[in-house]
């Protein structure tokens, strides 16, 4: 006869039926020593409540709010641009326009540091904080972070009774542990989901660039963006960030980011950083396809391909060469660019690593030198004040620097958008972080002060040429 599963067989032991009756030896011989049924009420009773009662008042809801004025003086391009964007006011009066966010956040420190997801309160220029207690602080943005899209808040004026979560081992997790998810969904209230580890590693989520994510099964949904995901032991593995799903509801398919790389950035804001500073390595990877592995002798494909090289980066100091295979960065192994770029990151812009590289049918060792990138020339921020396509754009002059927090595949000089304000002229005629411009009425853009001069003459048309993502386009504007 085919014996009860599990969750019969603990029914039957609470309602007192005759399935619960059977003596425990003979439960001991039925199941597998990791599938033993409980046998006293108080293991019957087992809860997580002793773990989310030390968690929850770590986790608070984080509120964020962007106020934006626009004058009501409108210039020939602006009229023009109304006619398909329509954002103009009644009767041509100023606007105020408010946009909102809502999202979680972790006590990290007792001081009041709070990490969250930069989606969360990008753009806000007033942010607060709730407590699972109910209190409520304002709370400035000490640091942003996109690429690993999280962010470093800090209570403005803490009155105590701050709870932090410590920061755990994302690097022990495996696949099956247990996990809970403590957030606010849908802005409902504070709110805790339990589930497994579904897999780690996950690179091709997009949506962040050191893609490395933990996925998991418990419930994650909109508003749960910054939240705690806890282990067992009451610690934070990691920071909910993203979910998959057709309907924009829980699918059972939720990603975080490691508490590896949340602990990276959090130290930066202790140590009074604006910005997260990373290793730069001057070398283009690719994905290692199965063509390659058998042509290099893998027997799977691993690893990643070193595709190009940088003038006087670490990568060419440290002996490496067009071809090379990286498989592994300080003994741990990575498939892909994204699995690479995530280890690379967390190693610091001081002392040195060591790559295992194969090239041709040999396997060596390489040290590569960890330093940030040089900022080879003035970035000479300029913002674009008058009227043009530009207008409420800042652009950026190109180094090495620039690139590599910009993930910009370029080895030239030139000049860069830095960012769009929301709502202006640059903003509109589609301008975009990260557009290199080449050109404005035929004239090469060398540096911002070619920028500024040229945008300071008054024409009735302008051309402009930018290369976005390697492809070069060609845009004209009405003056």
């Amino acid at each position: 006869m085919r014996r009860p599963t599990f969750p019969l067989l603990l029914a039957a032991l609470l309602l007192g039926l005759p399935g619960g009756a059977r003596p425990a030896a003979a439960q001991a011989d039925a199941l597998p020593p990791y599938r033993a049924l409980p046998d006293s009420k108080a293991q019957v009773q087992l809860s997580f409540a002793p773990l989310v009662k030390r968690a929850a008042p770590s986790v608070v809801n984080v509120y964020g709010t962007h106020v934006e004025k626009r004058a009501a003086n409108r210039g020939a391009m602006d009229e023009f641009l109304r006619r398909f964007f329509g954002d103009a006011g009644p009767g041509g009066l100023p606007q105020e326009r408010a946009q909102r966010s809502l999202g979680s956040g972790v006590i990290v420190d007792g001081s009041g540091l709070i990490v969250t997801n930069n989606h969360v309160i990008e753009n806000m220029n007033e942010v607060k904080v709730a407590l699972n207690d109910r209190r409520e602080f304002e709370a400035q943005i000490v640091l942003r972070d996109p690429r690993t899209d999280l962010a470093i808040l800090k209570i403005k004026s803490p009155t105590g009774g701050l709870v932090p979560m410590e920061i755990g081992d994302s690097e022990s997790l495996q696949v099956g542990d247990f996990v809970i998810a403590i957030g606010n969904p849908f802005g409902v209230g504070q709110t805790v989901t339990q589930g497994i580890v579904s897999a780690l590693a996950r690179t091709q989520v997009g949506s962040a660039d050191y893609q490395f994510f933990i996925q998991t099964d418990a419930a994650i949904n909109p508003g749960n963006s910054g939240g705690a995901l806890v282990d067992l032991g009451g610690q934070l593995v990691g920071i909910n960030t993203a979910i998959y799903s057709q309907s924009g509801g829980s699918h059972g398919i939720g990603f975080a980011i490691p508490a590896s790389m949340v602990r990276a950035v959090v130290e930066t804001a202790r140590g009074g950083a604006r910005m997260v500073r990373r290793p730069w390595l001057g070398a283009r990877l690719q994905n290692v396809t199965p063509d390659i592995a058998e042509s290099v002798g893998l027997d799977h494909p691993t690893g990643v391909l070193v595709a190009g090289l940088q003038p006087k980066s670490p990568a060419e100091e440290a002996g490496l060469k067009r071809g090379d295979v990286i498989l592994s960065v300080d003994g741990q192994v990575v498939d892909d660019p994204e699995a690479f770029g995530y280890r690379f990151a967390l190693k610091g812009i001081t002392g040195e690593t060591r790559f295992a590289v194969l090239r041709g049918s040999t396997r060596t060792t390489l040290p590569v030198r960890l330093g940030p990138a040089p900022e080879t020339r003035s970035r000479d921020a300029l913002k674009v004040k008058t009227r043009s396509p530009f207008l409420g754009a800042t652009a950026v002059n190109l180094s090495p620097a620039v690139a590599e927090e910009m993930q910009l595949e370029t080895q030239g000089d030139g000049v860069v958008i830095a960012e769009v304000d929301g709502g202006t002229i640059a903003n509109r005629v589609g301008l975009q972080k990260g557009d290199i411009i080449v050109a404005v009425n035929g004239a090469p853009v060398s540096t911002t002060k070619d920028l500024d001069r040229i945008t300071r003459t008054s024409v009735s048309m302008w051309e402009v040429t930018i290369n976005r993502g390697g492809q070069q386009l060609t845009s004209v504007f009405g003056g």
